[in-house]
């Protein structure tokens, strides 16, 4: 199995320690993987704010780099699920897109493809879990509450494995923590108020951490409880999961 790894732009500039757990989970479990060194940004930033030609360079870039994989995987929800989901629709027509079917994200790898069973770290901390609203929606990472269907988490079954870690879910555990991209450049005062509102909850959770599939989520938060002094920490969940490693 041939994996290429996919590290987004703004886990690469701001969070590589996300980038480098996802790196060391793949290379315990026995994947044969490598990282194009000339990749970038999917073009998920264009495409949210409306200029899907800009992204169609980056999409074929992107499809051309990676199409040789069995798999690529990313530690980033959004990311993958833009590849996944928005790629085909975006290059239809123009370019035979094979890295869509191909895209993963670092849970939905080790959990749908891997089936991991075990893990050596521990994890001697309560966390609450944040569903990003692309992991949730998109990727299946998890059930939406407003549907009726059995319900399931990826990320939890992932955590399970960690000895001494307590987990947790906030109330309301699917609603948005206010990022949304764009949206919190253009509704900066919206996407605030939503995110203390989200931090509120897992800290009622009396979690120590807050961690989740996505950095882009828990910068946004971390940087409200950071201004506004708030009690909790956030660290992404392929890196809790790298522990002992």
């Amino acid at each position: 199995m041939k994996v290429g790894l996919f590290v987004p732009c703004y886990v690469d500039a701001l969070y590589p320690e996300a980038g480098i757990a996802t790196y060391k989970l793949l290379k315990h479990f026995g994947v044969d993987v490598d990282y194009p060194e000339k990749q970038t940004c999917c073009g998920q930033p264009m495409g949210n704010a409306g200029f899907e030609n800009m992204a169609k360079p980056l999409a074929r870039k992107f499809d051309d780099m990676f199409r040789g994989f069995d798999y690529v995987v990313a530690p980033s929800a959004s990311c993958a699920a833009y590849v996944k989901v928005y790629y085909p629709r975006l290059l239809k027509g123009e370019h035979e897109c094979l890295s869509s079917k191909k895209m993963m994200d670092i849970v939905e790898f080790l959990h749908d493809v891997l089936k991991i069973t075990s893990l050596p770290g521990n994890f001697p901390h309560v966390v609450s879990v944040h569903n990003s609203c692309h992991g949730v929606r998109e990727l299946g990472l998890s059930a939406p509450s407003e549907r009726n269907i059995p319900p399931f988490n990826k990320i939890i079954d992932l955590l399970k494995l960690l000895k001494d870690i307590t987990i947790k879910e906030p109330e309301r555990k699917d609603e948005c923590c206010g990022f949304g991209g764009m949206f919190s450049v253009e509704e900066t005062a919206v996407s605030i108020r939503m995110g203390e509102d989200k931090i509120d909850r897992h800290i009622a959770t009396g979690a120590e951490f807050v961690t989740g599939p996505d950095s882009s989520c828990l910068m946004h938060m971390a940087g409200i409880a950071k201004r506004e002094k708030k009690p909790v920490k956030f660290v992404h969940v392929a890196q809790i999961l790298a522990v002992g490693l």
